[in-house]
C-alpha cells in the first residue's frame, strides 16, 4: 500500500540530514560522510544542502576538514524551519482529486485538515535539540 503520508525526499533529506548535525553540534560534516551515513545520493544532498545554507540553517566551510555544520543553535531551528527551506511555506494538504474545492462534500470529512493541522504543529513545536539522540549510534544507518 503506497504511503499516505507524502515529504518530498528532498525535505526527507533535510531533516534527518539537521538531525544528525545537530547529533554532533560542533563538528563539521563533509557532504560525502552525511550521504554515506544516510544512505543516500551525494548529488542530490548538495542541492539540499545548499537550500539550507541559503536559509542560514547550516554553515559551509571550504577546503580540507571542511563540510557543513549547524548555522545557529539547535534549540532555535525547528523542523518546520527546516522544511520550509525546501519546499516553501508549509500548505495546508488539499482535495485528494486535485480539484480546488470540494463543496463540502468531501468522502473524508475534515481529516485531511485534521492530519495536516497536527503535523504542522508537530513540526512546528520539535527542535533540532528535541532530536539529538537520534543519531548518537549512526550504525542505525548501517
Amino acid at each position: 500500500m503506497a504511503n499516505m503520508l507524502k515529504i518530498s525526499e528532498a525535505a526527507s533529506l533535510a531533516l534527518h540530514t539537521m538531525a544528525l548535525l545537530a547529533s554532533s553540534q560542533g563538528t563539521t560534516r563533509a557532504t560525502w560522510e552525511i550521504a554515506k551515513t544516510l544512505r543516500v545520493s551525494e548529488a542530490h544532498l548538495a542541492k539540499v544542502m545548499q537550500r539550507l545554507g541559503r536559509a542560514g540553517l547550516v554553515r559551509s566551510q571550504r577546503g580540507p576538514g571542511g563540510g557543513f555544520s549547524l548555522g545557529r543553535a539547535p534549540e532555535s531551528i525547528t523542523l518546520l524551519d527546516v522544511y520550509e527551506a525546501t519546499e516553501g511555506p508549509w500548505e495546508a494538504p488539499g482535495c485528494l482529486l486535485g480539484r480546488p474545492a470540494c463543496n463540502g462534500n468531501c468522502i473524508l470529512g475534515d481529516l485531511l485538515e485534521q492530519v495536516g493541522g497536527q503535523m504542522r504543529q508537530y513540526f512546528a513545536q520539535t527542535r533540532l535539540s528535541d532530536l539529538r539522540g537520534e543519531f548518537l549510534r549512526e550504525e542505525k544507518y548501517a
